[in-house]
């Protein structure tokens, strides 16, 4: 059975740090590009960053420098490192993994925690 997983997410305080989790079941990260996004309320979607299956990272520009994401294979898991947390990080964030692969589209989401950055 294919499962993404995310951690319990929690309230922090601005300047705190946060790391979420995504595990897998079912399938393998490695072979997916594997993806943060995040919707705070009233507002649309947005892509935090994510990691490709070779490995490579990329991120929104606002989130350079604070947000980190990487894998464990072993056991495969794809994290997001959340450091010096503003208020406006505060959201719901998800995880996917997605893969195409000979013209079918393999597309796994997790199911969302919130996350909220205040005093």
């Amino acid at each position: 059975q294919v499962q993404v997983v995310e951690s319990v997410g929690g309230l922090v305080q601005p300047g705190e740090s946060l790391r979420l989790s995504c595990a897998a079941s079912g399938f393998t990260f490695s072979l997916y590009d594997t993806s943060w996004y995040r919707q705070a309320p009233g507002e649309v979607r947005e892509l935090v960053g994510r990691i490709i299956a070779g490995g490579s990272t990329k991120y929104q520009d606002s989130m350079k420098g604070r947000f980190t994401i990487f894998r464990d294979n072993a056991k495969n898991t794809v994290y997001l490192q959340m450091n010096s947390l503003k208020p406006e990080d505060t959201a719901v964030y998800y995880c996917n993994a997605r893969r195409i692969w000979l013209g079918k589209v393999y597309d796994y989401w997790g199911q969302g925690t919130q996350v909220t950055v205040s005093s």
